[in-house]
C-alpha cells in the first residue's frame, strides 16, 4: 500500500508541482489549502507525512504542528515544515514543537523527495 503524503499550502503553484513530484515517486497524495483544512485531514486522513507550510490563513503552520503533537493519536505522523521562513529561528521554532524535519524554499526537489522517502522508511 502506498504511504500517504498531505500537502498543506497556500501556494497553488507549490501545491500543484509538489503534489506532481510525491505522486511520481508512487505517493497517494491529498491537498489542503489552509492550516484549518489540513488539521481536520489529518485527523480524518491520517496521512504517514505532512508537508506544512507555516504562513497560512486560518491556522499557520506552526499552530498545525503544535496541535498535532499534543494529539497521542497522531503520534506517527511525520512533519516536514516547507517554507519560505527560512531565518534560524524560525528553523528551531518548528524543530522545537515536534517537526521531523524543515526544508526552506525555494527548494532542490531531489532533496525534498530524498527527506521524505528517508523519513518514511526509517522515522529519521
Amino acid at each position: 500500500m502506498a504511504k500517504k503524503v498531505l500537502i498543506v499550502d497556500d501556494e497553488l503553484n507549490i501545491t500543484i508541482s509538489v503534489e506532481f513530484l510525491m505522486r511520481r515517486e508512487g505517493f497517494d497524495v491529498s491537498v489542503a489549502k489552509d492550516g484549518e483544512e489540513g488539521l481536520s485531514m489529518i485527523r480524518s486522513w491520517m496521512p504517514d507525512l505532512v508537508l506544512l507550510d507555516v504562513m497560512m490563513p486560518k491556522m499557520d503552520g506552526f499552530e498545525v504542528c503544535r496541535t498535532v503533537r499534543a494529539d497521542a493519536s497522531l503520534a506517527d505522523v511525520r512533519i516536514v515544515m516547507l517554507t519560505a521562513k527560512g531565518r534560524e529561528a524560525e528553523v528551531e521554532k518548528g524543530l522545537s514543537l515536534g517537526a521531523d524535519a524543515y526544508i526552506p524554499k525555494p527548494f532542490s526537489t531531489s532533496e525534498l523527495v530524498s527527506r521524505v522517502k528517508s523519513l518514511l522508511e526509517t522515522g529519521t
